[in-house]
């Protein structure tokens, strides 16, 4: 679906009256394309003091090729040099007083960001904290970050990452590097205003970062359209043997789509009673284990409450809900999932903020985050991760269906003031999926442009 405004805007015209008028602008995004380096211009770095992680941020922006700013030199004049990202390490801040580092670091360089820059705060846990003080002080970066994606404009995109205190362990370390590396590049042109904890875990660095999903087998449900589509196709660019699933109604759409990357498709209705087990009895035979589950699969059916047959409500959280729980306890229970395995589900903004005419699709879809909740601690110890991203508008054949003014303010009501595409869902689950990844577990992501919903 295209998005007119946004096309009418880039030209001379466009700019002209949106200028003039004070319209909405839809900057042209950064998105990544293989090949392409991870930033465009320098990094700026600073720390706070006594802050634990800027060293080894520094290395991983080295070892990516990312040219290194010195903070301590960086000018503070009218004209200040140009960044193509800013990155402040504020773990050693221990106390409200020392939130001024904050601003001394920013409050220079808040013009000095080429479009589509990245902001990337550094953070502890406030829970892991050892005061009150602290824990206070960490948790009101959360403000700083989602302030400046609001603020810097022009495809900005800004994050907080809280690092578990205990960042010497490998897997820290090398899920630390997958974050920065996704959060730096263009695959994260639609996620902004968001926290993600990297904790303990096991992880291990790709060969390749170009191909970070070598040798994994990853499963997508609902891959034959839309997100789904795009899921299957990144994550086949990316070195994933793919086994595309969809309901056998959509069985051309999806042999195309496994035709195209080289995968495979199973045509299978995931609510039949015995869809679990045919699922893992294909998955063993075929591959005799599955690295990734996206739980991608979900439909709508929407009605008011009070409006709303039972069948609709039954439908939407079988399908959206109820087959992952029952998908994910056989596939565990038979050891299918392996250790440093994946499971990434596709929750909805809808599940955070709530949606008129949607109360059966927004409890399926916050039941998915609370799947996340419970799962992560429990499945640690077997060194398997889950996650979810919670997509917000999202440019599809489903939402060219909304009326024009609800479509309209659907796109404008984010700080990027336009749609996201199903590519930039498909690239943060991607990388929740990565194996250098592992110490991610139990996010929920939002990829919707830091819409005003639900904020």
């Amino acid at each position: 679906m295209t998005d007119r405004y946004a096309s009418f805007v880039q030209s001379a015209a466009g700019r002209t009256l949106v200028k003039r008028l004070g319209l909405p602008d839809p900057p042209r995004l950064r998105r990544h394309h293989p090949g392409d380096p991870l930033l465009t211009g320098p990094a700026l770095l600073g720390a706070a003091t006594g802050s634990r992680l800027a060293e080894p941020v520094a290395q991983i922006l080295t070892a990516a090729g990312v040219e290194l700013a010195d903070a301590a030199a960086a000018p503070h004049t009218d004209t200040p040099q140009r960044y193509a990202a800013l990155l402040f390490d504020a773990t050693g801040i221990t106390d409200s007083t020392g939130l001024r580092q904050l601003y001394d670091f920013f409050h220079p360089q808040a013009r000095a960001l080429l479009p589509s820059g990245r902001v990337i705060v550094l953070g502890t846990p406030p829970g892991e904290c050892p005061t009150p003080r602290e824990a206070t002080a960490q948790r009101a970066l959360e403000g700083l970050v989602r302030s400046i994606g609001k603020e810097f404009g022009r495809g900005t995109t800004a994050q907080l990452v809280q690092v578990t205190r205990d960042a010497s362990a490998a897997g820290t370390r090398t899920s630390l590097e997958s974050t920065v590396r996704f959060l730096l590049s263009g695959r994260s042109a639609y996620v902004s205003g968001q926290v993600v904890r990297v904790g303990a875990g096991e992880a291990s660095a790709p060969a390749d970062w170009n191909r970070p999903l070598d040798g994994q087998v990853v499963l997508v449900t609902g891959a034959a359209r839309g997100i789904g589509a795009a899921l299957a196709k990144v994550l086949a660019r990316d070195g994933a043997q793919v086994v595309a699933l969809d309901i056998p109604a959509a069985g051309d759409a999806l042999a195309a789509v496994a035709n195209e990357i080289g995968g495979t498709a199973v045509q299978l209705d995931l609510t039949a009673p015995d869809a679990p087990t045919r699922l893992a009895d294909h998955l063993a035979d075929r591959h005799g284990r599955v690295d990734v589950v996206v739980h991608n699969a979900g439909i709508t059916r929407d009605k008011t409450l009070g409006r709303m047959d039972a069948d609709r409500w039954d439908q939407v959280i079988d399908v959206n809900l109820s087959s992952q729980e029952r998908i994910n306890d056989v596939l565990l229970e038979r050891g299918l999932i392996p250790a440093g395995g994946r499971i990434v589900a596709v929750s909805s903004i809808a599940g955070i903020a709530g949606n008129r005419g949607q109360t059966n699709y927004a409890t399926s879809k916050a039941g998915v985050i609370g799947l996340v909740d419970s799962l992560a601690p429990a499945l640690h110890e077997r060194g398997i991760s889950v996650n979810a991203v919670a997509p917000g508008f999202i440019e599809t054949r489903l939402t060219a269906r909304i009326p024009l003014v609800v479509r309209e303010a659907g796109r404008r009501m984010n700080s990027l003031s336009q749609g996201g595409l199903p590519v930039d869902v498909a690239e943060t689950i991607g990388w929740l999926a990565w194996p250098a990844s592992g110490a991610v577990s139990g996010n929920v992501v939002r990829v919707c442009g830091q819409s005003l919903l639900g904020a």
